[in-house]
């Protein structure tokens, strides 16, 4: 072979090699980048993380059977996270550290302000009016000579916590409308939407207070904290819907299952897949989820506008 034929020979290997060894790391590259379609977990691809807001003492037995079936159409170990306030479920959001959240409005606005990815498919369905949502109460006692919101002022008022849509941020905008101000009142934070309501009823730590209609009239006289008939309702207003939000990081399969299984989900949907309910459940779960969407929540952000003096609506 002639020294220009070895030559030729010696390029040709050498751009051959060339040609491999970027063929191999672009394949050491793909192999290392996960496609977008396979998302992240807040634990491990077999297991999803619901987070949920403490409204009630028993929040976490009365959801049980919605967990089951988030279980059973996801083919995933569902783990319940009740943190152990609202604040905490907002920061748990934000940080990744769960898949799916049942929040109530204002922490899901909060925690969407807050950079948390999260996004609605469903919200519990009023059974008076059909719509996702349910009533905040303004509550007395029943022996209260109190007839309407104006008649807090004065009193010792009982809320549920700062970042609770129906046991605060409602409760503020009916105060103001009645003409008080936080100085003509004195808060009382009970936490819980069934320890407002039974402060409340007993009218020594509270005066009156607020909390979500369904707790006034069932959950607190199963629990055993109060009887219904110790209360008085003077007011209430209408609350968009808590929604059931799905993480935006999840992979693209399971976020359409979520989306597909859970935002028109109804009780008779839980039975048919086998799943146990429990009264408590069925009362607050009556007509089901109905979908919704961020948009949906545009009217509790201009709601926060007109309370400039509520902190937890800043960012909103």
């Amino acid at each position: 072979m002639s020294l220009a034929s070895v030559s030729r020979a010696a390029k040709v290997s050498a751009i051959a090699l060339t040609a491999v060894l970027a063929l191999s790391a672009c394949g050491a590259s793909a192999a290392s980048t996960p496609s977008a379609d396979a998302g992240t977990f807040a634990k491990d691809s077999s297991t999803l993380i619901i987070g949920m807001v403490p409204d009630e003492s028993s929040a976490t037995s009365t959801w049980q059977p919605l967990a089951d079936y988030v279980a059973k159409v996801t083919g995933k170990k569902v783990e319940v996270k009740e943190s152990s306030n609202y604040a905490a479920l907002i920061e748990a959001s934000v940080a990744g550290q769960v898949d799916v959240v049942s929040f109530s409005a204002f922490t899901y606005l909060q925690a969407k302000a807050k950079g948390a990815e999260f996004t609605p498919v469903g919200a519990t369905v009023d059974a008076s009016t059909h719509k996702p949502g349910y009533y905040s109460d303004a509550i007395v006692p029943a022996s209260s000579n109190i007839k309407d919101i104006a008649g807090f002022k004065g009193k010792k008022v009982c809320f549920v916590n700062e970042n609770s849509t129906s046991g605060y941020l409602f409760p503020q905008y009916l105060l103001k409308k009645a003409g008080l101000s936080k100085t003509d009142y004195t808060p009382v934070f009970a936490g819980k939407h069934d320890v407002s309501a039974q402060k409340t009823a007993q009218g020594t730590e509270c005066e009156a207070g607020f909390a979500q209609e369904t707790t006034v009239t069932s959950t607190g006289p199963a629990a055993g904290l109060f009887k219904s008939e110790d209360l008085k309702v003077v007011e209430k207003a209408f609350v968009p819907g808590p929604p059931f939000a799905v993480a935006d990081t999840l992979p693209a399969d399971v976020k359409s299952v979520l989306k597909d299984k859970i935002s028109t989900v109804t009780i008779a949907d839980l039975k048919t897949a086998g799943i146990a309910t429990t009264p408590a459940f069925e009362k607050f779960f009556a007509e089901g989820y109905k979908p919704v969407d961020d948009a949906y929540y545009n009217d509790l952000r201009d709601l926060c506008k007109t309370l400039p003096d509520v902190k937890t609506c800043e960012g909103i």
